[in-house]
């Protein structure tokens, strides 16, 4: 049996039965018996409906050294850890960990179940496998009546937790992969050591609503992971604000949910109208529908309430672009890039708002390999230099042309987006293929078309009839 020899790097995370079975190079038929008669650790995405897996690679050298695989296994409780693909329980070797309940919670009913190395250095699957089972409870009403009247109403949270969740906010405000991912730790170990205190679990589906945007994580990955935090925050704490706010922005970005979206984001500002998070998502949320001077209002308050904040003055120079203040946004973003180089959205906004909009094809190839850099996406930033390569040769054209031809390549071979290959035909002025490409993303559920309004490559095709319907049956509003 082949495994990888050389050091592993720490945490290598496989995303997909593929990966799992070239690790042992073996087919994935194989691996997936090793999974159900074996143990072999294998986990279920939360929120998935495809039946998304995941495995780390420490997790299966170490099953493969054990002897015979001869681990106890324990059965998870139906219910507690249900898998995406309808499972109600399996059965895989797993240390047991007892997190102590309110006083009139049985112990029982909040055991978790972990993979061997978990208690040592794999926390962040806990609030996974609590999630899971909360939202199922939370979205069927699968739950016993003491536990929900004792998660009813908060409790104070424990000293411990609470200084584990302010720590995970100090590293989510600074917006880089590693601190997310950082953020995404503390917000996990608070969770283990008050898992009713709602405030762990905003923070770890804000932390999943950002990570698609900052790092590499694929947004059907993070974004359903978002949404099922966001919905334990609420069913724990109903007044959160703060919980609100972090559905509302799950159920768009995620799932084009708008009108779910409408009523959270109104909900947070009802409840606490000075949190300027939820001015500031309201306001990228009002964009992304097409009510443009709504945003603007929505931002400039969300400024008010915290002038200090990068975030909230990058998104103001976005919004301001799709405004039309062009020279406005310019100013504030070239502003933001000089003070805050690490942070990303500035040098995005400047490429893709401003820069590829009026033809500035040198300033947008610079700065979107500055984004490829600050991302750590080594694949991007191979194909910027190819794409500056033929815009040297070829202009504008040849610029366009590569755009597409490497999109098309992607999406031919499964890793690319049909949103973006339509986007490629728009800007080329092959409308009849965009429309084709859009269509495709529609139909699976393209989580680039939460843009679709507001993207500058289709704006001439707004009149279009077919056009229309595409916005339509996405569940957008209509286009002016």
């Amino acid at each position: 049996m082949a495994a990888h020899s050389e050091p592993l790097p720490a945490k290598k995370r496989l995303d997909s039965w593929k990966e799992i079975a070239a690790f042992f190079d073996r087919d994935e038929r194989t691996v997936k018996r090793w999974e159900k008669e074996r143990g072999l650790p294998v986990y279920r995405v939360p929120g998935s409906v495809r039946g998304g897996v995941f495995a780390y690679a420490d997790e299966l050298a170490e099953w493969l050294q054990a002897p015979q695989h001869n681990w106890e296994p324990v059965e998870i409780a139906a219910g507690v850890a249900a898998s995406a693909d309808g499972a109600r329980s399996r059965t895989i070797p797993v240390h047991v960990l007892t997190v102590k309940p309110p006083d009139d919670v049985p112990t029982s009913d909040l055991r978790l179940v972990l993979p061997p190395s978990a208690t040592k250095d794999f926390l962040w699957i806990l609030p996974l496998v609590l999630i899971v089972g909360s939202f199922l409870a939370f979205s069927f009403g699968h739950r016993e009546p003491r536990y929900k009247n004792a998660l009813a109403a908060p409790q104070p949270p424990s000293a411990e937790a609470q200084d584990l969740y302010l720590k995970g906010r100090y590293h989510f405000e600074k917006r880089t992969p590693d601190d997310l991912n950082q953020a995404v730790d503390f917000f996990t170990q608070a969770i283990v050591h008050d898992p009713a205190y709602a405030a762990p679990y905003v923070g770890l589906a804000d932390s999943y609503n950002l990570l698609r945007e900052f790092s590499l994580m694929p947004a059907q990955e993070a974004l359903p992971r978002a949404r099922a935090a966001a919905a334990k925050a609420v069913e724990l704490d109903s007044n959160s604000a703060e919980a609100h706010n972090s559905l509302a922005f799950a159920s768009f970005w995620g799932f084009f949910d708008v009108t779910t979206a409408e009523r959270e984001f109104k909900r947070a500002i009802e409840l606490n109208p000075g949190l300027p998070r939820a001015h500031h998502w309201y306001a990228t949320f009002l964009i992304e529908t097409g009510r443009i001077q709504e945003g603007l209002l929505e931002i400039e308050r969300a400024r008010q309430l915290d002038p200090s904040s990068t975030p909230i003055l990058a998104d103001k120079g976005c919004i301001l672009a799709a405004a039309g203040k062009t020279e406005e946004a310019r100013a504030l973003l070239t502003q933001l890039v000089a003070s805050q180089p690490e942070f990303v959205p500035p040098h995005r906004y400047l490429a893709e708002d401003i820069y590829f909009r009026e033809g500035n094809y040198a300033g947008y190839l610079t700065e979107s390999a500055t984004v490829a850099r600050l991302r750590h996406d080594a694949k991007a930033q191979k194909n910027i230099d190819l794409e500056k390569a033929a815009y040297a040769s070829g202009g504008r054209r040849g610029l366009l042309e590569h755009r597409l031809t490497t999109r098309r390549e992607s999406f031919d071979h499964g890793t690319g987006s049909a949103f973006d290959v339509a986007d490629a035909y728009a800007a080329l002025g092959q409308d009849n293929d965009a429309l084709k490409y859009l269509e495709i993303a529609r139909q699976r559920h393209d989580l680039r078309l939460t843009t679709l309004i507001t993207n500058s490559e289709f704006q001439h095709l707004h009149q279009n009839q077919e056009f229309r319907e595409v916005v339509a049956k996405v569940g957008l509003p209509p286009v002016q």
